[in-house]
């Protein structure tokens, strides 16, 4: 569909955009596997593994609390753990990519107000992100921190998705499996 010239121009457009992407958070996130010119290649791996040793915020709470800016959370763990790896392609464009990266660098303030005992380790927005709409719409409010900083990041979310279930204990259901098939005999022909 896009042809060979297409496809190269897709890739330089990918690579160019993962590059400012690491340039725009370096300075806020460690950035993993730079070459030695310092640029990376098609994806930005961020390092929080120093974050969560200094702080307590980890991995987890960074991509749930990316959910209350209105992005869905990059890939975890992988290729490293405890890292998160943005993989913009060549569709994003500036302003997404603008919009990106000031929700990383807002919410690496978050993660100092953290660090300095301004916010809690247990109770703090990127503890207890996502926030859902029946959370910030309660008529209590019992956490160290406004609903307007829970709900409205940085003040400039005006769209988002509202998750319908807050922070869940991602691992339980691998622990825990429950098979709800049937058994394999009632698949058998008769």
């Amino acid at each position: 569909m896009m042809g060979p010239e297409g496809l190269e121009r897709a890739t330089h457009i990918a690579i160019l955009n993962a590059n400012y992407v690491a340039r725009r958070l370096e300075g806020a996130f460690p950035v993993l596997y730079t070459g030695r010119d310092g640029l990376v290649a098609h994806e930005c791996i961020l390092d929080l593994r120093p974050i969560t040793k200094e702080t307590g915020v980890t991995v987890d709470d960074v991509a749930k609390r990316l959910i209350d800016y209105g992005f869905h959370a990059p890939t975890m763990s992988f290729p490293v753990a405890g890292t998160l790896m943005f993989e913009s392609t060549e569709s994003e464009g500036l302003t997404e990519l603008d919009r990106f990266c000031d929700a990383m660098l807002s919410i690496r303030r978050e993660i100092d107000l953290v660090a300095s005992g301004h916010w809690p380790a247990e109770d703090n927005p990127l503890h207890n992100a996502p926030h859902t709409a029946a959370d910030l719409t309660s008529n209590t409010w019992e956490h160290a921190y406004p609903r307007e900083v829970a709900g409205w990041p940085a003040g400039h979310v005006v769209a988002r998705y509202w998750p319908p279930v807050s922070r869940i204990d991602g691992a339980y259901g691998d622990r825990n499996v429950v098979c709800s098939c049937p058994p394999i005999e009632a698949f058998a022909e008769n």
